[in-house]
């Protein structure tokens, strides 16, 4: 028989903070979570840039060049604009809709700015990143950048959702994204009324960011710019629009194997993220 998976909890937004001078963020996990890193396995950590307007302005907004190992950062453009640049080869730019798929693995360095375009007329900023895990095998895999636009995401229409399949499979559609897990990525848009159900194994984690309008789970309310955590006692996740409403469905397959993370780095052993530092400072990462 299947069941329903249950809310582990419902996170409202942490008061924001700046990463560099151009995004203003809630940091919903790991620092929200009760586990961290370990309950949110694949995940790592989400950065949810709730709508925010920037002024228009000639200085460049946003994060200079800063070094990654070990994991991979997926970020979302909702609104807004991102100019992304790296030492692998890959950049451009992120519009509304986009999303940026970079794989760190072994190193590299890259940096995010508001786009030129944006910083010159200002506007509505909303985005989100988060940071997806490795296992020990593909922690030093070749770095390498996935630019996936809206125009590439296939879509599900269904009876008043739309599903947009960024990676996994949903009704037969499979996504766009590749990734080295089993990982399951979608984003739901629901019509006042909308339901939508997935099945998938009850060990894998399930986490949903409700990006626009007032969505039901089960009994409960799960409001806008809000997180939910799902607990592992079921293999269905439901879910049901009460308005117009948009979110961001994560599920992964657990990796199970020791996370050591320290600034920038992501890895196994504490000696991994000492070696991390040292190639970074002597240079081994390259320059961008």
């Amino acid at each position: 028989m299947i069941t329903t998976r249950t809310i582990e909890s419902i996170i409202p937004p942490p008061p924001p903070h700046f990463v560099g001078d151009g995004f203003r963020v809630h940091n919903f996990f790991p620092g929200q979570i009760a586990g961290g890193m370990k309950r949110t396995d694949p995940f790592l950590l989400l950065d949810y840039g709730s709508p925010h307007v920037f002024t228009p302005t000639i200085h460049r907004r946003g994060v200079d060049v800063h070094p990654h190992r070990g994991f991979e950062t997926v970020t979302f453009a909702f609104k807004g604009s991102v100019a992304h640049r790296d030492n692998s080869g890959g950049g451009g730019i992120i519009g509304e809709g986009d999303i940026q798929w970079m794989t760190a693995g072994s190193g590299i360095l890259h940096e995010e700015y508001h786009s030129d375009e944006f910083a010159e007329t200002g506007g509505l900023f909303h985005m989100a990143q988060l940071w997806v895990n490795l296992p020990a095998k593909h922690k030093m895999t070749t770095p390498s950048y996935q630019a996936i636009e809206n125009t590439s995401i296939p879509v599900y229409e269904g009876q008043k959702i739309e599903v947009s399949v960024i990676a996994g499979e949903y009704q037969g559609i499979k996504g766009v994204a590749s990734t080295f897990t089993d990982i399951r990525m979608l984003l739901v848009q629901f019509e006042e009324g909308g339901e939508f159900d997935y099945e998938f194994p009850s060990s894998y984690t399930a986490i949903a960011l409700n990006i626009e309008g007032e969505i039901g789970i089960q009994d409960h309310n799960f409001p806008t710019h809000h997180c939910a955590l799902f607990a592992n006692d079921g293999e269905k996740l439901s879910m049901k629009g009460m308005t117009s409403a948009k979110a961001l469905i994560l599920i992964g397959k657990p990796i199970r194997e020791e996370i050591v993370a320290y600034g920038p780095f992501v890895m196994n052993t504490r000696e991994e993220i000492a070696k991390a530092y040292e190639d970074y400072s002597t240079g081994l990462f390259g320059a961008l």
